[in-house]
């Protein structure tokens, strides 16, 4: 497969990513303010946390000591919208379906959230050092990362692929093996580059040219470089991807869905906040906040049945 001549677009980062963090308008019915299979989305701007109450239930099974700190430190990634990311970064006031689900399950605890933005690859490994009780940034769940997190489980997002807008040389991908020779964008210490990491065999093994990866630790540049063509396609969350091609200005197209994985909230292993977040988030389900936040964001495809602890990796 040859690899598409790039073309510098007329549109400017600084163009873009405002367009990008407001609500979505486009065609798409998976994407936030789009009509279609998901149901009516609310405005991203709509307050769906504030009228939550607090479950004596679920604050009960929180350890005493945090029960009396009254508050809950949250390392969190910020980038593209619809996870979390700042509408209007004069302001700094956080917005998206991971700030929506911490802040509502910390009132459904009686907790007050303390949020640090930190660097998507620094989270994990600060969990275990206890800098901080939770992280939040689209975690997904997989076997590798189970031997060291615990996760409470709140939503089902997964891998996806797009191109630059035009490019209809790559079909959707099924099989690695069609990324052969092609350069391919993904943010830093993601599944998404550990997915590609340990299956570039999949080229050489069919005795084709292995494909690159290189990884990004910022959302901007990655889709700059998809936009110039320095990368052929781009591996991110299949939510933040549609959300990405719903803009006109963004000139990327969503290709295809590839894994399913579930999304939570990640602890360092045994912590004893697992089953309070469990119960709140079950909470959350049961009395509708649940399905108004994932409709505020266009997401109701993602949404789980019920909440679980460190649930297996999607096969």
């Amino acid at each position: 497969m040859k690899r598409t001549t790039a073309r510098r677009l007329s549109v400017s980062l600084a163009a873009v990513l405002p367009a990008l963090a407001l609500a979505a308008c486009g065609s798409d019915p998976k994407i936030a303010g789009a009509p279609g299979a998901s149901g009516p989305a609310a405005t991203a701007t709509e307050d769906v946390v504030s009228a939550v109450a607090k479950s004596d239930a679920a604050a009960a099974l929180l350890p005493e000591e945090v029960r009396k700190a009254g508050t809950v430190r949250f390392g969190s990634s910020f980038g593209a919208p619809p996870a979390a990311f700042y509408p209007d970064p004069a302001t700094r006031k956080a917005a998206g379906i991971d700030i929506d689900f911490s802040d509502a399950v910390a009132k459904v605890l009686g907790l007050t959230v303390q949020r640090e933005d930190a660097a998507f690859e620094t989270i994990l490994p600060a969990l275990g050092s206890g800098k901080y009780d939770v992280g939040t940034g689209n975690f997904g769940v997989t076997t590798a990362r189970l031997r060291t997190i615990d996760f409470v489980t709140y939503i089902d997002d997964g891998q996806g692929f797009s191109v630059k807008k035009g490019d209809t040389a790559l079909q959707p991908v099924t099989d690695l093996a069609q990324l052969c020779g092609l350069t391919i964008g993904t943010g830093a210490g993601t599944t998404f580059e550990s997915t590609l990491n340990s299956r570039r065999n999949v080229c050489t093994d069919a005795g084709k040219k292995p494909y690159e990866v290189k990884a990004f630790s910022d959302n901007g540049a990655l889709l700059t470089a998809v936009q110039q063509g320095r990368v052929d396609v781009q591996m991110s969350t299949i939510n933040g991807l549609r959300y990405q091609a719903a803009k006109d200005a963004s000139g990327v197209r969503f290709l295809n869905e590839f894994h399913r994985l579930d999304v939570g909230f990640a602890f360092a292993k045994g912590s004893k906040l697992t089953p309070a977040f469990q119960a709140a988030v079950n909470q959350l389900i049961k009395d509708g906040t649940y399905d108004r936040i994932l409709r505020k964001w266009g997401v109701t495809d993602s949404a789980i049945k019920e909440s679980q602890i460190s649930p297996p990796e999607h096969a």
